[in-house]
This record gives C-alpha cells, structure tokens and sequence, in this order.
C-alpha cells in the first residue's frame, strides 16, 4: 500500500469515527440542553448547579453511545480502567463546559435563559474538543495489531467447523 493510499485509509477512519462520535454527541447535546431548560423551568437551583446536573446526566448516556456505537469495535479487556478513564475525562471536561458557563453568569452577569443557553453551547462546544481528543487517545483505545490477530484468531477457532464440500468439475 503506497504512502497516500495509507494516508487516504487513515482519514477515512478519522472521519467516519468523527461522525460517529458527532452522532453520538449531538444526541448527548439535546439530552444535556434538555436537562438544563427542565432543571431551570421547574426547580429554582442556580444555573451552573442545573448545568452540572444536566452534564451528568449527558456523560452517563453518552458513554453507552460511545462504547456500543461509536468505539464498539475498540479494545474491551480492561473495562475498569476504560470506565475510570471516561468519568476522568468527563469530569474535565464538565469543569471546562460549566466554568465557561460559570464566568459568563457570575463574572459577566448574563444570566438571561437566552445567554445562560449560549454559553452552555458553547462551553459543550469547548469541552467536546477536549473530550473528542482525551476519549480517543486514552479511554477508547485501538488494540494493537498483534492482539487484533489474536482475538480473530481465537475467534475463529471457536466458530463451529463447517463442511467444505467438494464442488464438482465442470467440463465444458
């Protein structure tokens, strides 16, 4: 495979895992953005604490989409690991989102439903670079080609043995 062909792959996989994740993201985004306008429609808790409760809520199902959607075929073996990793990640990534969030309300005093939404966006918008970067790198990492073959292998050992019968010579 030449240099560009190689290059060509690499940026397929980056793009389809960038949608991917998008996907998986945006779903998260309507949940956190939901949360947030129902946490503040129907409670009196400040803004950053009805931010913080909607982040939460968006992390927990976003990594079920991450981990069954967007990297299902990712290394699965350390699980543990995996899970303290994303919550890690996640929890900068909700000190990034809520504090811009933070500043804009007490520093600023734009605390109307307009801004408070604006400056939620665009913390998620912050804060999902951080997390696009981090999730990939060190929480849903690729196997290594050696332990890909393995597994294959091992999988396909495990498959039931299927007969190859003969085919007949056709003469013409």
């Amino acid at each position: 495979m030449s240099e560009r062909s190689a290059l060509r792959v690499r940026l397929d996989r980056l793009t389809r895992e960038f949608a991917k994740f998008g996907a998986v993201g945006g779903v998260g985004l309507l949940v956190d953005l939901g949360v947030f306008n129902l946490v503040r429609h129907f409670t009196d808790l400040p803004v950053v604490r009805a931010s913080i409760i909607a982040t939460v809520v968006a992390i927990a199902f976003n990594y079920v989409g991450f981990r069954y959607f967007t990297y299902r075929d990712r290394d699965k073996s350390r699980r543990a690991r995996e899970v303290s990793l994303f919550f890690v990640f996640s929890a900068i990534g909700l000190v990034i989102q809520n504090g811009i969030l933070f500043v804009a309300t007490y520093g600023f005093d734009w605390d109307t439903p307009l801004q408070s939404n604006f400056f939620k966006f665009f913390g998620i918008g912050v804060a999902t670079l951080f997390r696009f970067w981090s999730y990939r790198t060190w929480v849903f990492r690729t196997m290594p080609e050696h332990e890909a073959v393995t597994v294959a292998e091992s999988f396909l050992e495990k498959a039931p043995k299927q007969a190859v019968r003969p085919q007949p010579d056709r003469v013409g």
